[in-house]
């Protein structure tokens, strides 16, 4: 049985939900689940795509029965901002790696750093770092960094939805970077391949996640003032749908649906600014008809996130409330 505890006495929240945290330079996404659990009391967090060390910003962690729902909040797409310095690369594409070569980059202007933006602005192919969290032969890049190896990697497609570049007063060769892209997007690469692109080398400092999704850092609070949404707003993002009576009672037992009775014709889009890009799971917009779904009750609670299945069907690929009793 799920653990349906309340929260320890005189801690915030409740033990199934979402925390929205405003990471600290110099902690690792590890420390600030690690940290996250003792504070929450609870062994069960995980969070929904890693920050580097010296980055700040938006960490979404999962509590309790909502870690099953991380790889949604994944797929969403990111805003970061940051420095990019030209003239200097470093061994990790950032501050934190030790210099490996220098440039006179002196008559670079802000219109040739916007220019060479545009080139890096839509669907492109990255090739990820040494320093990340991939995988290559079911080994971690940085663990191979750590060794001393450096591995071929093949370029992966991502997207970047908007690249704006602006000058830093009294600070010639750094440059203010904004960024809407997809989930897998490396800022750092960006910042590197800007320098490339025009005749150099640049590193990225003082990056700084502002959002994933709808989930801005105006929402998010320091790891020692943590408090924990409910579950639904996990899945807030998503098309939902509100089912009742003996349907509800199909999506507590993880039935497969037939999507006109799920209710997916009238399935809901979050409501969402006119500045804000349209949600991208592999690549493909979410659209009320397509999915995925978060399948709430009446009163608002999350049941269930629903997939397409066969034909005009669709089964659980996640439930949340427990079967009814």
């Amino acid at each position: 049985m799920p653990d349906a505890s309340p929260a320890p006495p005189g801690l915030p929240g409740r033990r199934d939900g979402l925390a929205i945290v405003d990471k600290e330079a110099g902690w690792t996404s590890h420390d600030v689940v690690a940290k996250a659990r003792g504070i929450l009391g609870t062994k069960k967090i995980g969070h929904s795509g890693t920050l580097d060390p010296d980055a700040t910003g938006v960490l979404l962690l999962g509590v309790g029965r909502v870690t099953k729902l991380l790889r949604f909040l994944t797929a969403l797409p990111k805003t970061y901002e940051g420095e990019i310095v030209l003239g200097t690369e470093t061994s990790t594409l950032d501050a934190a790696g030790e210099v490996t070569a220098t440039h006179d980059m002196a008559g670079v202007t802000l219109d040739d750093v916007r220019r060479a933006a545009a080139t890096l602005t839509g669907d492109i192919l990255q090739v990820p770092p040494m320093v990340s969290a991939v995988k290559i032969d079911g080994k971690r890049l940085h663990e191979l960094a750590r060794q001393g190896k450096e591995v071929d990697r093949p370029a992966r497609p991502v997207s970047v939805y908007r690249f704006e570049v602006d000058e830093l007063p009294g600070r010639p060769g750094v440059f203010h970077a904004s960024v809407d892209c997809s989930s897998g997007t490396y800022i750092r690469v960006l910042a590197a391949d800007i320098g490339h692109a025009l005749g150099g080398g640049a590193h990225l400092q003082n990056l700084r996640r502002t959002a994933i999704g709808s989930y801005g850092i105006d929402e998010a609070t320091s790891l020692e003032g943590v408090t924990v949404l409910p579950a639904r707003e996990a899945v807030r993002d998503y098309p939902a749908v509100i089912v009742r009576d003996v349907i509800l009672t199909a999506v507590r037992n993880g039935k497969v649906i037939d999507l006109a009775t799920l209710g997916v014709p009238d399935a809901v889009l979050p409501a969402r600014g006119e500045d804000r890009w349209p949600i991208r799971l592999d690549g493909t917009a979410v659209t009320p008809t397509a999915g995925p779904w978060a399948v709430l009750d009446p009163t608002g609670e999350l049941l269930a996130i629903y997939e397409r299945h066969r034909g005009d069907t669709a089964k659980p690929a996640i439930v949340i409330s427990p079967a009814a009793t």
